[in-house]
Parts: C-alpha cells; structure tokens; sequence
C-alpha cells in the first residue's frame, strides 16, 4: 500500500498470484483426500517481481539494478545468519531435506547454519543480476520505465520463466509459461473506515484486510477506554467482535473477480450495528458464531467448517513486514510473505516458487475455492492510518491469521489509550483462534483464546469465567505478531518508529 502526498492518494497493489490454468480443485480431491500437500502442486504464479516492479514504476525513481544491488550483494557475498533463521532452519530441516535443491541451500554441508556462520545464496545473486544486466541493456537506450518492463519480461517470458515451469513439470506441477506471460499485478480499491477520527485504510477481500475496519465498525458503539486497558472485560469485547469478522472472512472473502463480496453491506454501519447486538458481554461464543447476511440483518449457518482441532496447538505465522515515510511524507506499508520450506527451490534461479496456493480451500463453493487463474485468499495485509487528511501512520505485522488481531491492538493502544508506537507494540497482546485457519488443513480451534504470559493470573481467570478456552503463550512470542509503525508528528515535524521486539525488527531513521 503507498501514499503519495503530492496528490493525496492511497493505491494498493494485490502482490498475490493466481492459480495455474490447468488446475482444479476437483484434484486434490481426488488426488489428495481434499488437501493440498506441500510441493509444487500448491505453487501459484509468483508476483513479488511483477509487485515490487509496479510499485518502482508508478512511484519510484531509481532502477532495478540501483534498489537491488544490496540484495545481489548480500545474496553473493553472504551476510552472518542470525538467530531466528538459524532457529526456523533447524525447526523445519526435515522440511527442507524433502528437496535436493532446496537442501543445498538452506542446509549447506548437510546442517543448519549456526548464527553468525555466514550464509550465501549464489544462484539468487545470478539471477539478480542477470535481471539488473537485461535492464542495462534497455535502459540505456530507451529510459527508465523501458529497462523496468525489461526485468518483468526476463522473468515471466524469458529463461527465468522457463527454468521454473519446466522444474514445476518435472516434479509434478502444473504450471505453464502460458501462466507466467499473462501474469500481472491488480491495483486494488482500498477499504475505509473512520474510528476515534482516525481514517483507516485496509486491503480488500482478496486479503483477509476488511476484518480490521470491520472490527472496528463494531467496537465503535462502546467506550474502550473506560473498560480499562487489557482488562478482562476489555480482552472479551475485542475477542468477541473479532469472533463475529472472522465468520464474515470465512462466508464471504475471496478473489472478487471470482466471488460476489458484499463489501459494502459488511462494512455498513447498519449491519455493524446489527452484529454488535449480538455481542454478550457476560458469555464467549464457545466456537465461531454464525456468519450474517448484510442484506437481511439476518444469520447465516456457518459452511465449510473443518473438525475442531484437539491435538495440536495453532502453528506460528511466517512472514515479514516493513513501512517507510519519506521526507516528503510519502508512505509505503508492505507485508511480504512466502516461506521458503513448502515448495522447493528451482535449482539454477534461487528462488522458491510461491506456495500461496496453501491458503485457498478444496471446496469448489468456498469464496477461497482453488480455480485457474483464481487468487487465494491471503493473509497479509498491511494497512495506513490518516489523521485531519494528513498521513498519521502506516503499520502492519507478519503471524498469519493474528495479523489483523495484532495490527487492531496496537491501533487502539495508539489512538483510544495514547500510547507512543513503541509502547504499543511491546504492551501484552492476545488472539483468538475461534475459526478455520487460513493455511491447510485450516485447523480450527474453537473457544480458544491465547493470551502472553505477562497477563496476570485474574485475568486469565476471569476470561475462563466468561467462556473462553485460556492458554498461554510464552511472556512474548512472534505468535502474538511483529507489529511495525510509523507516526507522522505534524505538530513537531518529527517521525516516530515503533519496531516489535517478538521478531527481528528495527526503526531506522536518516
């Protein structure tokens, strides 16, 4: 998501891609008992090249080859492998051992990397560069935006293209070149809201973003503040409303070019008003409450509903997320996120061919049903705050389906409980699981609330009383997300940065 201050105008780019055409859901039935198994069978098109691409284009000023240079470097060169990838490595090694090439890697000399062991990726630096080099070759001649359109050719329609789609094939893929040609990124409409004269703007229902200003919707009938902050009462509204968005994700979001979203009736404030009726401030939803009609204020029998998980715990997100104002107060809010041990590395390119494609559902009825050329329903989504029209703060988090549960405490910490950015983000968080995850299998665990270790025992005591299922987390955890942002102080003319300790994350400012 970007901001550009010249004009005032918010654009979102999707960065999501789609299924190959020759891909049903019908398959994995058949083929797979309704799963979609890790490997190439779940790979879409990639779009972070065509995504960071676009963006460069329609709002950048430098080349490929100028904001890519540190990666090559980096890629060719090595950097020292720090403890949380060390420790992912090591907690996925299995993973990455079902691929020779991916093995290679990420496990080089057949072991995980120790921290500060330097860490190479010299087929990535090939690859980077050779898309630097096509982009020389036309740049010069016939300017910026050409060499631009140059790297997006080399890679969906040239030799990058085609080592990939032939290493999907060869492992049982479906893939074409076909797919990759005719690949680009969507601009997409926002979705707003007003809360606490704060103007927010989320990603669409292609992403789970309008579960954030839905959320939002709901809770602007009551007085946040004088529940207290992370009180129990407090812990219980917030769970309950976020209960009744995620029913509404889970009915209705999907690829809009596929499925018939009624955005606008979701995000009315006649049907917010409808919801939070039903909202019991003395008793939790024991699971996911029933979905709502928009248009009849009526409920909706849940659909598609997975067996409640009981033998394992929810698995942790994985992706990252980074938002920059400039001095002009320009702004750009990114979620990038793929892991790298669900899919295999092409051998010779470097690169990990996205497996987005777990996040989309086996039933042909669901909004998020696999289809060809179809979009999954992902979860990042970064989002940007505007405050009397002047941009206020862009902020966002990786932890999957805790995202926007993370990315709604902090934005109240902020702007309901007055706390500077980096207060908020490092306060004690906590997230329901009461719905079908977004991942595969799309576990479902419901009544369960996880709250952070630093919550005191009455707290969690009283949320029991109330219905919920308490379990704890560590006293911080990346479960709970890695909430980044940025605060545009007009007054003082000054930018302030809060980076959340739970992952790897830092403020940086020049």
């Amino acid at each position: 998501m970007i901001y550009r201050a010249k004009d005032r105008s918010v654009h979102s780019i999707d960065g999501v891609g789609v299924w190959p055409k020759a891909i049903s859901a019908e398959h994995f039935v058949t083929t797979h008992g309704g799963l979609i198994p890790p490997g190439v069978e779940r790979c879409v098109v990639p779009a972070a090249p065509d995504a960071w691409l676009t963006a460069l284009e329609h709002f950048g000023t430098m080349s490929f080859g100028d904001v890519a240079a540190a990666a090559i470097r980096f890629a060719r060169d090595g950097f020292p492998m720090y403890p949380s990838l060390s420790r992912f490595l090591a907690n996925k090694r299995a993973s990455y051992e079902r691929w020779p090439s991916s093995a290679k890697v990420f496990l080089p000399k057949g072991r995980v990397p120790a921290p500060g062991e330097i860490f190479v990726q010299a087929e990535l630096a090939r690859t980077l560069q050779y898309l630097a080099d096509e982009e020389r070759k036309v740049a010069r001649r016939k300017g910026r935006k050409a060499g631009l359109n140059a790297v997006r050719e080399a890679f969906y329609k040239g030799d990058i293209a085609a080592q990939v789609v032939k290493f999907i094939k060869s492992q049982g893929g479906f893939m074409s070149r076909e797919d990759f040609a005719g690949y680009r990124v969507n601009f997409e409409p926002t979705v707003k809201t007003r809360f606490a004269g704060i103007d927010l703007h989320a990603c669409g229902p292609w992403s789970q973003g309008p579960v954030l200003p839905m959320t939002l919707n709901l809770l602007k009938g009551y007085d946040l503040k004088a529940l207290g902050h992370n009180s129990p009462e407090y812990i219980h509204l917030l769970t309950e409303a976020l209960k009744l968005s995620f029913s509404d994700r889970h009915n209705y979001f999907g690829d809009p070019k596929f499925v018939d979203v009624p955005l606008k009736g979701l995000m009315s404030e006649r049907y917010a008003a409808y919801r939070r009726s039903l909202i019991d401030r003395t008793r939790a939803w024991p699971e996911m409450p029933p979905a709502g009609d928009p248009r009849k204020l009526a409920e909706v029998p849940n659909r598609w509903m997975p067996e409640p998980e009981t033998e394992h715990g929810p698995g942790p997100g994985d992706t990252s997320y980074l938002c920059v104002v400039d001095k002009d107060r320009n702004a750009f809010s990114a979620t990038p996120s793929d892991g790298s041990d669900q899919t295999p590395l092409v051998p010779g390119v470097g690169i990990v061919c996205s497996g987005r494609g777990t996040q989309s559902w086996t039933d042909a009825g669901h909004p998020s049903s696999v289809a060809p050329g179809k979009r999954p329903r992902l979860t990042p989504n970064p989002a940007l705050a505007f405050k009397n029209g002047e941009l206020f703060m862009p902020f966002g988090t990786p932890s999957g389906d805790v995202q926007t549960q993370a990315m709604l405490q902090v934005f109240l910490n902020i702007n309901v409980f007055g706390m500077a950015p980096q207060e908020a983000v490092e306060a004690p968080r906590f997230a329901t699981y009461s719905y079908p995850g977004s991942f595969q299998p799309h576990a479902y665990f419901p009544g369960r609330l996880q709250i952070e270790n630093r919550f005191d025992r009455s707290v969690s005591d009283a949320l029991e009383a109330l219905g919920h299922k308490v379990f704890r987390w560590d006293d911080t955890t990346p479960r709970a997300g890695s909430v980044c942002a940025i605060i545009n102080d007009r007054k003082h003319g000054v930018l302030h940065g809060g980076a959340d300790p739970r992952r790897p994350a830092y403020v940086l400012g020049w």
